[in-house]
């Protein structure tokens, strides 16, 4: 393995993350991984990696990094205006970083999170089968935190022919208002039809204390059948939770496992990335479908990653 990076300055929340820790929740350890599975996993297409390979996660305003060995990285996700030596470079697309030159993300104009791959992965130990960041549990990733100053990335550079992108058409475009497809249930019996009106028909926002773990939003209260209380089971990412206060939390990809409050929806898998890319006071719209509509969407995102995969391999 070879130094890839130097940590000159961390940004406000970078971590290593893969697609995440699965198969542990019973025993109350959180999947975490990446929040936008989809920018990340472009991002490792375009540098010629296979997928899940770690990558770097960084939250609102990305890290500076010192080069210690030529690299090729894509930079996906959030309209950050990355630079090299104090010039722009492009994102969704590949390129080439010499030893000793400096990457800056910067700050996001537009969306929250981008994610940095480097050819050949980036190298850091196997915990449960995953190389993702559990911040709250303290493991995983770089030493199971967030990186710091000084803190130094090894890899194995892969110098495959760089200057591959994704199309522009297929660039996600974010704003301060979303919405979000979601599944109801399963506990939509526990709330009463005005509160499922309200809930597929009124604006909710992002507020200030949101995290990989959940995002609360403010909006119009839900009241419960019964009260809000239920005996504790599993929690999918996604899954919109409604406590006694009768305001939703979207729990996300460092969730707990089990919770013990009713759920209303929950969100599909492929508008997770979308909503991933929330800041604080985005406004939510949430817009109910199928089960069969979301395993449609689901396959043909699937299909889209293949073939961008393929595409990125030639």
């Amino acid at each position: 393995m070879k130094a890839i990076f130097n940590v000159v300055k961390p940004g406000l929340q970078t971590t290593v993350q893969d697609l995440g820790r699965y198969g542990y929740q019973q025993y109350g350890i959180s999947p975490s991984g990446a929040m936008d599975s989809f920018s990340m996993q472009v991002a490792n297409y375009l540098v010629g990696n296979v997928d899940g390979e770690a990558v770097l996660e960084a939250a609102l305003a990305g890290p500076r990094l010192e080069a210690l060995s030529d690299i090729v990285i894509a930079i996906c996700g959030g309209d950050f205006i990355p630079k090299v030596d104090g010039v722009e470079v492009k994102m969704w697309k590949s390129f080439l970083l010499r030893k000793g030159q400096a990457l800056e993300i910067g700050s996001s104009n537009h969306g929250a999170r981008a994610y940095i791959a480097v050819g050949g992965g980036i190298d850091v130990p196997l915990v449960l089968g995953s190389r993702s960041t559990f911040l709250n549990g303290k493991f995983g990733g770089y030493k199971g935190r967030a990186l710091q100053k000084g803190d130094v990335l090894y890899g194995a550079p892969s110098l495959r022919k760089p200057f591959k992108r994704l199309h522009p058409e297929l660039v996600p475009q974010y704003s301060k208002e979303k919405t979000v497809r979601v599944i109801l249930g399963p506990h939509e019996n526990k709330f009463t039809e005005h509160s499922i009106n309200r809930f597929l028909n009124e604006d909710f926002m992002v507020t200030h204390q949101s995290n990989r773990m959940g995002y609360q939003l403010k909006g119009p209260k839900l009241e419960h059948i019964g009260g809000p209380d239920i005996i504790s089971d599993p929690i999918p990412f996604g899954g919109v939770q409604v406590p006694a206060s009768g305001q939703p939390i979207i729990l996300l990809a460092d969730r707990q496992t089990t919770g013990g409050y009713t759920r209303i929806a929950t969100i599909i898998s492929v508008d997770i990335p979308k909503l991933a890319q929330a800041v604080p006071d985005t406004i939510i719209h949430f817009t109910k479908v199928s089960i069969e509509e979301a395993q449609r969407l689901y396959v043909k995102r699937q299909r889209l990653l293949r073939y961008l995969q393929l595409g990125a391999a030639n």
